[in-house]
């Protein structure tokens, strides 16, 4: 894996269509960026084109296909049936004699709703004008006077070009580094701009960006506007449920996404299709119902995120409850808890907890130790019975089983092992910094209604890191093969066996982890649910008023 200093540039690598099946990175180096892109997707093809045969030899080790030529004099040289989803060029166009011709030639290998996807310095950045004026301007071995530029660009001149490509813009990123910097040479040059009847604050805007990351598709496709509020970011639920997938379908140049808890939040106003939806609301009575009318006046479509049993909710005890009934549609994690609120309202649809990137594997490296992981809230009632398993292993194996312990205070406190380290309530990058440094992620649940509607999210999370997973068959027996992608035990003899056998042979454990790795790789992706999620979304926006017909209904024969 490439090392951290070599990785893309995250703002770059967001702009990339996160369902994109097939790819051509042109100028793709040593197959960073490709790398990046199969960590997020794994299953994408990425073909890649570059002019240095050293670098393609090793882009070679990890893209699917590469190689070695001049994009401008040859032609692509792989056959994709459909086309490619996205064209990349990352840092071609400026050392390319006639970029707009490439790019009309390459707008041919796009599928109709391809992207193409580049980066290029703004020749109108403030450093340049700064250097023209001392007498300091020289070429230099990269960056904006890069020696080997054959093309310059502005935010104007670029548009012009992907019209003459016959391409449409779909949207231009600035990359800005030093905002203050040019706030301050465009400060120092207001007389002369005012001579020119230049505002100030046109120029700023011009010259504080160093580059532009565009997007552009052959023709227009509707727009989409995804809003949602979000409960605080405990546990990493509001990650999963929230963050990641917005930024997920984000990746479409034709979705935008707003997450606010400003429910006065004001929808587009050229009629294409907007959508809210409400992370785990608590609308009740006439304050809740006060919550959807401005919404609904709005015109937005609204619909409710819940991934876990409401009924074990104190907020959902009551008939005046409009969370699900009184919105258009409910979207949930688990099939057992769509079945729950399907009574409640039928427009449901069930979308996986799943992973956005697969992280780097960091476990295992020590073959005299294993370090057990356990990070949840409110679980006693579930580990309470298996305590005195745990610390009976943990005094056979003394050094050889550590533990690491987040969120639980009451679990670390009552293991015995002086082995042991506790990380109280964090954020959802340390809770899997901990976890990935871990061997094995101990997840029990008891046999009740409540923890049978839970999700399988830590055998995901744990698996992506490549720990293996010692888990109750509650919940868990449904996602997990035993003995190949995680093991499940019965009763706490089941586990004593289970873990002194983990700490014994941790060659065992990981050939484990790694098929589970492998399973979360080809099934648990959230690149494969942004097709499934946006068609569902426009399915709904295409049927709105019959879905408002039918919530009224709900809402005047429930009342």
């Amino acid at each position: 894996m490439p090392t951290a200093a070599t990785q893309p540039p995250s703002d770059f690598l967001q702009r990339i269509p996160l369902s994109a099946r097939a790819i051509l990175d042109i100028g793709c180096r040593q197959g960073e960026l490709g790398r990046a892109i199969k960590r997020q997707n794994p299953s994408a093809r990425v073909y890649g084109l570059e002019s240095d045969a050293d670098a393609a030899a090793i882009a070679a080790q990890y893209l699917d296909a590469v190689a070695v030529l001049d994009p401008e004099t040859a032609a692509v040289p792989f056959d994709v049936p459909g086309g490619f989803d996205c064209i990349i060029y990352s840092a071609v166009l400026p050392h390319t004699r006639e970029p707009w011709a490439l790019l009309q030639q390459h707008a041919t290998l796009l599928r109709p709703d391809g992207v193409i996807l580049f980066c290029v310095p703004n020749i109108e950045h403030w450093s340049f004008a700064d250097r023209l004026l001392r007498g300091t301007w020289d070429y230099e071995p990269s960056g904006l006077l890069d020696r080997g530029h054959m093309r310059w660009f502005s935010l104007e001149s670029t548009r012009r070009g992907l019209e003459s490509a016959g391409l449409i813009p779909c949207d231009v990123q600035p990359r800005i580094f030093d905002l203050e910097r040019a706030r301050r040479f465009a400060a120092s040059m207001t007389p002369s701009l005012t001579a020119l009847g230049i505002k100030v604050e046109d120029y700023t805007t011009r010259a504080a960006a160093l580059q532009y990351i565009w997007r552009a598709r052959t023709k227009p496709l509707e727009r989409l506007t995804l809003a949602g509020n979000m409960l605080a970011p405990i546990g990493g639920v509001s990650h999963v449920r929230v963050v990641h997938p917005f930024q997920a379908l984000a990746t479409d140049p034709d979705v935008a996404v707003v997450v606010t808890n400003d429910i006065a939040l004001a929808p587009p106003d050229d009629g294409t299709p907007h959508i809210f939806i409400l992370h785990r609301p608590a609308l009740v009575g006439a304050q809740g119902m006060d919550v959807l009318r401005r919404l609904m006046d709005a015109g937005w479509l609204v619909v409710t995120e819940f991934d876990d049993h409401p009924d074990f909710f104190q907020s959902m005890q009551t008939g005046q409850q409009l969370s699900f009934r009184g919105v258009h549609a409910v979207q949930t994690s688990t099939p057992a808890l769509a079945e729950v609120l399907r009574p409640r309202n039928p427009e449901i649809a069930g979308f996986p907890n799943a992973i956005v990137t697969l992280p780097e594997v960091r476990n295992f490296t020590d073959p005299n130790a294993i370090t057990l992981f356990f990070g949840a809230l409110n679980r006693e009632r579930d580990w309470r019975d298996l305590m005195p398993t745990l610390n009976a292993v943990a005094a056979l194996a003394g050094p050889r089983l550590k533990f690491q312990v987040v969120h639980d205070e009451a679990f670390f406190n009552a293991l015995t092992s002086p082995h042991k380290a506790f990380t109280p309530i964090c954020d959802y990058e340390t809770y899997n910094n901990l976890l990935g440094e871990s061997e094995v992620s101990f997840m029990p649940l008891l046999d009740n209604d409540f923890n049978r509607a839970k999700s399988d999210l830590k055998f995901i999370e744990a698996s992506a890191h490549r720990v293996v997973s010692l888990a109750s068959p509650v919940v868990y027996g449904h996602s997990i093969v035993d003995n190949e992608t995680g093991l499940l035990f019965r009763d706490p003899e089941h586990l004593r066996l289970l873990l002194m056998r983990l700490i014994v042979l941790p060659e065992w454990g990981q050939r484990i982890a790694d098929q589970a790795r492998a399973y979360v790789a080809q099934e648990r992706m959230l690149a494969y649910q942004v097709a499934p999620r946006l068609a569902w979304y426009r399915s709904l926006w295409a049927r709105k008023d019959e879905l408002t017909a039918a919530m009224w209904t709900r809402l005047s024969t429930e009342s």
